[in-house]
């Protein structure tokens, strides 16, 4: 018995014997899986009996509790249902078994107390296709590459001291677009800051990454110019986003071949594979008369290839992996950071006011924030703080894994549950923020916590081993840019807005991006 799929294209279109023999091997079909199913879940339901599991809604037959997560996005889904069933709830989405966790108590569980067991990560469909087989950090099982990987990126790629090395690019690129918002500003005309910072961002990470960046092209549909690059970062964004049907139900892989998800892992793949090729050969064929103070990732990772004393040796593929990486996690999410910073603030004109003015006090008359000239900027920081607790990048963190059975709270959570941790409902949660769904940066004058993965209350780049190894790639860069959007212009909205028509509906994918792009009037303070 093949699948469904075979006996369609062999019987459809075929006499009325042919019809009947489909309908009859359909039939068989169908009873052996129903039976297989009934027996799966008797045995599961057994097992379960013995365990002590945590709360959740009742499941339906195959579909298990699928159909309780709504029409909302997923984190808002979750986060009603947890409000139901308690901080750790577990649901059967399709046949996966899931733990989802909505407080900074059972986060501190997951993430330090019992850290090792759930520092593993479910092998996604689309990102076992993107991601070279999960070579990646992001979503490599854990094991022995897993730990290499992340050592070379913390230690080579993302130090401090290579971090500070990129403080020039930085620094160009931010004025670069300083200077396009000045022209584009000149007709007193909004500007479409979501576009211009997420360029602005694809550029930084692309010379970093490569020393080289990437121009408009015209996007399609509309007038705005968009970058190839940001197309395909978002298209990954999209595929990676939630969970395939194979995700739920494994055995129902082939579906992606029919309703267009291969076709679009296969492109996107393809569209990232060939780049990446170009830029390493060009690398490979430029590597003897590049200087060892201008590393770019691909060289780092070349040099680091070529080292025998590394207890791994890296392929081209987990090369491809590990870059990609780095764009998903630098790109997207500073972007996203940086849009809702400056959205919360265009609805708060006091807030607005009060930190322009340290942005300018504290620097003077330079025409331009330098990054030496950050530390200086106490509340700009809160402000970056509180934007990031109401609307953290990835709300619903990278889900993990459980490597082997544990105990939580005094509930039983079996091996191989997938974990998502709802970053979201926690930094939201009334029990650790006062009017939690107001932006009041003041609220961090007094408190010391902060989002580095210490304090579970506030975990926008998760925490534990499998936390966000560019956390001090993203911070200073986000801050830099912020400052120099304070520091150049005054901002307003479109003429006849006010600030309760502001859109502030989240859209689909990984990253919680804007769903309407946040265009602004920049008035040139020159």
């Amino acid at each position: 018995m093949t699948s469904i799929h075979f006996f369609l294209v062999q019987n459809l279109g075929s006499t009325v014997r042919s019809h009947y023999y489909f309908y009859y091997h359909f039939m068989i079909l169908l009873l052996v899986f129903m039976i297989t199913f009934l027996v799966v879940l008797f045995k599961q339901q057994r097992r379960n009996a013995k365990w002590i599991l945590p709360p959740g809604p009742r499941r339906l037959p195959v579909i298990g509790n699928l159909h309780q997560l709504g029409s909302d996005l997923l984190h808002v889904s979750l986060e009603k249902l947890s409000k139901q069933y308690g901080p750790l709830m577990y649901l059967q989405l399709g046949s996966i078994p899931t733990l989802v966790v909505s407080s900074a108590e059972m986060a501190k569980e997951i993430m330090k107390t019992h850290d090792l067991v759930f520092s593993n990560r479910p092998t996604l469909y689309a990102a076992k296709k993107l991601f070279y087989g999960c070579s990646d950090i992001g979503f490599a099982t854990y094991g022995e590459y897993w730990r290499e990987a992340r050592k070379i990126a913390i230690l080579e790629l993302l130090s401090a001291k290579r971090v500070l090395s990129y403080r020039a690019v930085r620094e160009e690129e931010v004025a670069l677009a300083i200077e396009l918002i000045r022209q584009s500003s000149s007709s007193f005309v909004p500007v479409n800051l979501s576009e211009i910072l997420l360029c602005l961002l694809n550029n930084i990470v692309c010379r970093v990454a490569f020393s080289v960046k990437y121009f408009s092209v015209q996007g399609e549909g509309d007038n705005n110019s968009k970058t190839k690059f940001n197309l395909m970062l978002q298209e990954t964004g999209n595929l990676i986003a939630g969970f395939s049907t194979a995700d739920l139900f494994p055995w129902m892989g082939w579906i992606h071949k029919f309703d267009g998800l291969d076709t679009r892992l296969e492109k996107n793949y393809r569209q990232f594979d060939e780049f990446f090729n170009k830029v390493i050969e060009a690398h490979l064929n430029t590597s003897k008369s590049r200087k060892p103070d201008v590393e770019d990732f691909v060289d780092v990772l070349l040099r680091v290839q070529e080292d025998t004393s590394q207890s791994i040796r890296l392929t081209t593929n987990q090369m491809k992996g590990i870059i990609k990486d780095v764009f998903v996690a630098g790109t997207d999410t500073s972007a996203a950071a940086l849009v809702w910073t400056m959205t919360e603030l265009i609805r708060n004109p006091i807030i607005m006011k009060r930190v322009q003015e340290e942005v300018r006090t504290e620097t003077g008359t330079k025409d331009m924030v330098e990054e030496s000239d950050l530390h200086k900027l106490s509340y700009t920081k809160l402000v970056i703080k509180e934007a990031l607790r109401l609307h953290p990048p990835v709300p619903l963190l990278l889900p993990r894994e459980t490597r082997e059975k544990c105990t939580i709270d005094g509930y039983d959570i079996p091996m191989k549950t997938t974990v998502l941790i709802n970053a979201k409902a926690i930094s939201t949660d009334p029990k650790y923020w006062k009017e939690p769904d107001e932006f009041r940066p003041e609220r961090f004058l007094d408190s010391n916590i902060d989002y580095k993965g210490q304090d579970f209350e506030l975990i926008p780049f998760g925490g534990g081993r499998r936390g966000c190894p560019g956390i001090n790639f993203s911070a200073v860069l986000v801050e830099l840019v912020l400052a120099n959007l304070l520091h150049s212009f005054d901002w307003k909205l479109p003429s006849g807005m006010t600030v309760k028509q502001v859109d502030m509906n989240e859209a689909f994918g990984l990253v919680m991006h804007k769903k309407i792009p946040l265009c602004l009037v920049a008035d040139n303070r020159k």
